[in-house]
């Protein structure tokens, strides 16, 4: 029997994300997005409110927010927990599969912040030689 691990290592595996029809276009699409790419991260650090995770991703609407959390609850990378109490409490943690993918999303994010030094310089020398034609 092969191990989750071991699919994930297996180059012959049966989806291609650069195949048009390949679902897991979907979740690199929901992952990869801002919203979906924040909202793991911020759950990285352990299971929050909906209105802590709102808090987390500044500048996320409800309405997105909302959306966010039930494609990757649909996707297998959050978790959702209704307790019935009253008031209603609902938090959002991370699955095995989103803690994984959220861990290579940080390692990303770190590389960016500490580039952006050079991604500003970048951005400057082709404003300038853009807007000297």
């Amino acid at each position: 029997m092969t191990t989750t691990q071991e699919r994930r290592e297996d180059p012959n595996l049966p989806y291609n994300v650069f195949a048009k029809a390949c679902p897991s276009r979907g979740t690199l699409e929901h992952v990869t997005g801002r919203w979906g790419a924040l909202t793991l991260g911020a759950l990285h650090d352990g299971s929050l409110r909906f209105n802590e995770l709102r808090r987390r991703v500044d500048g996320v609407s409800e309405k997105m927010l909302s959306q966010t959390l039930h494609a990757l609850e649909r996707d297998g990378l959050v978790h959702r927990d209704a307790q019935p109490t009253n008031p209603p409490r609902v938090d959002y943690e991370l699955t095995p599969l989103g803690r994984e993918v959220a861990q290579r999303l940080l390692a990303l994010i770190r590389v960016l912040e500490g580039g952006m030094d050079d991604v500003l310089a970048a951005r400057e020398r082709y404003d300038e030689t853009r807007g000297a034609r």
